[in-house]
């Protein structure tokens, strides 16, 4: 009997290693991300867990970044409070990747972003979110489930929107 155990355990590790992986594929649960709101404060992507999250990556000197901004705000004020089949309520993780941080506070204002979780690396292209998420341009955003995994990502123009009224129990 205890072996039997033994061999069903092992079995089951190549499964259990599969449901831990981390990285930006769909399915990937995505990783912790950490940094600085506009009053200097710390925030994190885990304190969003249980609701859905289009993590976005921007910056204020990028043209198809501010132009997505308006179907972002649309989508926020739309889905905030929303009941889905993948969590409870619907959240935007901004993360900026700008130089300046007062180049980046007045893109807020002026685009109206009026989420909370709006978060500056100060390292441009040099931040190590950038890099261990493999950035490679922007905007690149990802839309995670209650549990951190990627169910979606690169949402433009109305995809977000559809998006998340396709997983909507409205």
């Amino acid at each position: 009997m205890r072996k039997l155990f033994y061999i069903i355990a092992l079995l089951m590790l190549p499964i259990l290693a599969m449901a831990q992986k981390t990285g930006t594929e769909i399915g990937d649960k995505l990783p912790n991300i950490k940094g600085d709101n506009p009053d200097g404060e710390s925030i994190e992507l885990i304190e969003l867990r249980g609701k859905v999250v289009l993590v976005d990556f921007w910056a204020s000197w990028c043209p198809p970044c501010r132009a997505e901004n308006p179907n972002l705000v649309k989508a926020y004020k739309e889905y905030k409070d929303g009941e889905f089949s993948k969590g409870k309520g619907f959240e935007i993780f901004s993360v900026s990747i700008d130089d300046r941080k007062s180049n980046w506070i007045k893109a807020i204002e002026k685009d109206m972003l009026e989420w909370p979780y709006q978060m500056f690396t100060g390292k441009g292209w040099d931040s190590p979110v950038v890099d261990e998420l493999d950035i490679q341009s922007i905007p690149t955003n990802f839309l995670i489930d209650e549990n951190g995994v990627i169910i979606a990502k690169n949402l433009r123009g109305n995809g977000l929107e559809l998006t998340l009224k396709a997983i909507s129990q409205r």
